[in-house]
């Protein structure tokens, strides 16, 4: 089944327009671009996941949250690519975080290099979507990105207290990987 994006709200938008939108807003609003970006990312979350939660019924499947880890992280990663966006793999860092991973993500543009992750649009969409899986609020912060230099994307994803956690020892010099096994 394929994914019907103007059934679900969505649309099909290039790579070159979402980068040429973050560019003009870091540009042009500096240090608030990422604001702007998740805030648009999660105020789209809703819709994506209905759009999941439809497309998930088409292929049989009950509810995102009543399927198994494993077949989860398989329709969501089907689901992701489906859209557009790359494939994720789903973990856990320490038992205290959740951690999606991709080495396609479609927001990263490592062909126009910056010092530090920049797919915030991802990542209020993903304290969105993710959050109406775990039916809590999540907070999510990527840590590592094809836009700064590294293989993969990595987005974090945790309570907001946890989260706050991680970024305080972060700011502090720690690695996130140190910063999140603190929070255990």
């Amino acid at each position: 089944m394929t994914l019907d994006l103007t059934g679900n709200g969505m649309l099909g938008l290039t790579r070159d327009a979402l980068t040429t939108l973050r560019n003009a807003l870091l540009r042009d609003t500096g240090p608030s671009a990422p604001a702007y970006l998740q805030e648009a990312g999660y105020g789209g979350g809703g819709a994506l996941f209905e759009a999941f939660r439809q497309w998930l019924a088409g292929r049989g499947h009950g509810a995102p949250e009543s399927l198994a880890v494993d077949a989860f992280q398989h329709e969501a990663t089907e689901f992701f690519r489906q859209a557009g966006w790359g494939g994720l793999a789903v973990g856990a860092l320490h038992d205290t975080v959740a951690t999606l991973d991709s080495s396609d993500w479609a927001e990263a543009t490592p062909e126009q290099p910056l010092e530090h992750p920049f797919c915030h649009l991802s990542s209020g969409m993903f304290a969105d979507f993710f959050g109406r899986v775990a039916d809590a609020p999540l907070a999510v912060m990527e840590v590592e990105c094809r836009t700064a230099g590294a293989p993969r994307c990595r987005f974090l994803l945790g309570s907001t207290e946890v989260m706050t956690q991680v970024y305080e020892g972060m700011a502090a010099g720690a690695s996130y990987e140190d910063a999140v096994a603190a929070t255990a």
